[in-house]
């Protein structure tokens, strides 16, 4: 039996083999030896508490009610789970109990949250009316509704406040700490079990670096104010809108009413389909197609952040987690597609180059992008899902390092794949993106006409003389397609039959 066979199972009794598919089977010993690394490493009275939960369930208790348990008791865990529950190479009774934790009910939330509303809010407190239940749980805080009446309105304001859980940046301080010491962990144990070292320590610090914004809601509260000045003309967009009382432990704000953007049950496949092309439009083709030098995306879109409002606009909630993707970056991915829809592989590997942040292995790269390209001669059309499995292959096979940015704007894609395909299964991020890019360039046509030559200060990011060199480069390109197809067929032909 080899090591990827056995019984994946860790030390605390856990079966972790539904948590990872059957194409990355190579690596669940690898994530069950992480899992009890990561227990192991937790402070005595949490470890206690976690399996005195665990001895609590039913006997007959399935391992996806148990991981589950699990993962809502430990923050960074908890947003993990959140952002695989959409996976469809997961189990289905797994990712049915790990999209629970997209946002957990409201519960009756008790004396400490009171107190920690009392003293950040100080006499402001006296101007709400709280609900007695919360709204919702998240990883990190829990929503509770109210209403405010203030001379300038003719009636209560509605919102809720966004309140850090009592002990949070405690539990989350011990298991970034742990974190730590993981990503080490892990990339010494890839040689043990003999699969491919991906540099996890580097990686998994990013991560630690986005959870630990997770607790500095002033850093959301400034986020939110720069996600609705970007979406300001978008009229099917609704950023919430900050309330004036704010604080670094409480973020105040509107209160959306809606439904989760999964729930669909009785729209009809149009409204499904219109619905799922306008998160792709908003989350990932707008972040893209804009003009600006930097452009903000949402860094932890699940489902439970994706409301479907009463008045059919698509609400983004929870701005904790965010990124950037600067000018520079876009115009690289963009030169790169030109490379490859005028196969030319030399272009191609240049724009990974200018992508990554350490130096490349030309030779391993080349094969990588060889391999890509050989695709396109098959009749592949270099769209979006041919650029991302590109950079895919290079960061697993060539041990490309891109930005962290970059990283956390497919993790993002991830995350919104298994969303879309959710709210609709006719939706795909392949079909939208170019439409969005096309509608982008119409409105650019007349800024065009008076742009220097070189210019790329388009939403396309593509310069005038760049549309020329696509231009007179086609006839080049379809040369070198029918050449290739043609060898491939005398080849075939020279080399004859093959036996049986």
């Amino acid at each position: 039996m080899t090591k990827a066979n056995r019984v994946d199972q860790n030390t605390w009794g856990v079966d972790i083999t539904p948590l990872v598919p059957e194409v990355y089977a190579d690596y669940r010993p690898l994530v069950a030896d992480a899992l009890a690394f990561f227990l192991r490493h937790l402070s005595t009275p949490r470890l206690t508490a976690i399996l005195t939960e665990q001895q609590a369930l039913p006997s007959d208790a399935g391992v996806a009610q148990r991981l589950t348990s699990l993962l809502f008791h430990c923050p960074t865990l908890h947003k993990f789970g959140q952002v695989v529950a959409r996976n469809r190479k997961l189990d289905r009774a797994l990712r049915s109990r790990l999209q629970t934790l997209e946002t957990m009910p409201g519960t009756t939330y008790g004396d400490a949250v009171k107190q920690v509303i009392r003293r950040e809010l100080g006499d402001a407190e006296g101007a709400l009316r709280l609900d007695s239940t919360a709204l919702a749980e998240a990883s990190v805080s829990v929503v509770v509704p109210f209403a405010s009446v203030s001379a300038e309105s003719s009636g209560p304001a509605k919102g809720v406040l966004k309140v850090l859980k009592p002990g949070i940046e405690e539990s989350l301080q011990e298991e970034l700490a742990v974190w730590s010491k993981l990503g080490q962990f892990i990339d010494e144990r890839c040689e043990y079990y003999r699969v491919p070292p991906l540099n996890y320590a580097e990686s998994l610090a990013t991560i630690r670096e986005l959870l630990a914004g997770e607790i500095r809601l002033d850093h959301e509260q400034r986020h939110l104010a720069e996600a609705a000045e970007f979406y300001k003309n978008a009229r099917s967009i609704q950023i919430p809108a900050l309330f004036p009382f704010c604080t670094p432990r409480i973020t105040a704000m509107e209160r959306i009413y809606g439904q989760k953007v999964t729930d669909v049950d009785v729209f009809s496949a149009r409204q499904r389909r219109r619905l799922a092309n306008s998160v792709i439009e908003a989350l990932i083709a707008r972040p893209v197609w804009t003009p600006l030098e930097t452009a903000i995306f949402h860094a932890d879109p699940h489902a439970g952040n994706l409301f479907f409002t009463e008045d059919e606009r698509l609400a983004v909630l929870d701005w904790s987690l965010t990124g950037y993707l600067g000018k520079g970056e876009r115009i690289h991915m963009m030169q790169l597609l030109l490379g490859a829809l005028t196969l030319d592989p030399q272009r191609i590997a240049r724009e990974i180059e200018a992508l990554a942040q350490t130096p490349v292995n030309a030779s391993a790269l080349g094969v990588v992008v060889d391999k890509a390209v050989s695709k396109l001669y098959a009749g592949k059309f270099p769209g979006f899902r041919w650029s991302q499995s590109l950079l895919d292959e290079a960061s697993l096979a060539a041990g490309v390092q891109f930005s962290s940015e970059l990283l956390l704007y497919r993790k993002s894609i991830l995350t919104l794949e298994g969303v879309i395909k959710d709210i609709s299964g006719g939706s795909s991020i392949g079909r939208v993106l170019p439409a969005a890019a096309i509608r982008q360039f119409v409105c650019e046509l007349t800024a065009r006409a008076f742009a220097p030559p070189a210019s790329r200060h388009f939403g396309t990011h593509l310069s005038n003389l760049d549309l020329f060199a696509l231009y007179w480069g086609g006839p080049t390109a379809a040369a070198r397609f029918w050449t290739h197809r043609w060898q491939r067929r005398l080849t075939a032909l020279l080399s004859g039959p093959t036996e049986p």
